[in-house]
C-alpha cells in the first residue's frame, strides 16, 4: 500500500500558533476567602434580619436604620450581592 504524502502546514498557521497565548491554569483560592465569603453573606442576612425585627414597631430601635428607611434594602441585598460575587470566583 503506498504511503499518503505529508502535507506542509503554510507559514501563516505556524506563525499564528506561535502567537497564540498559552493557556494558564488558574490558582486555587486562598484558605481565607471562603470564610470572608460567607461570613459576608451571613452579614448581608443579618443585617435584613434585624431590619425586619427592628422594623416591626412604630418607632425604629436602631437609629441608622431609620433614618435611611426603605434603603435597608439595598444595603442587606447589595453586602449579600458582595458574597455572591466572590463565590462566583471563588477556585
Amino acid at each position: 500500500m503506498p504511503k499518503s504524502k505529508v502535507r506542509k502546514k503554510p507559514e501563516a498557521t505556524i506563525r499564528a500558533q506561535a502567537l497564540a497565548p498559552t493557556t494558564r491554569a488558574l490558582a486555587p483560592s486562598p484558605t481565607w476567602y471562603p470564610v470572608v465569603m460567607a461570613v459576608v453573606l451571613v452579614i448581608g442576612l443579618a443585617y435584613l434580619v434585624v431590619y425586619y425585627l427592628t422594623n416591626s414597631g412604630t418607632s425604629p430601635h436602631v437609629p441608622l436604620m431609620g433614618d435611611i428607611g426603605n434603603w435597608n434594602f439595598a444595603v442587606g441585598f447589595g453586602v449579600m450581592l458582595v458574597g455572591l460575587i466572590m463565590a462566583v470566583r471563588w477556585r
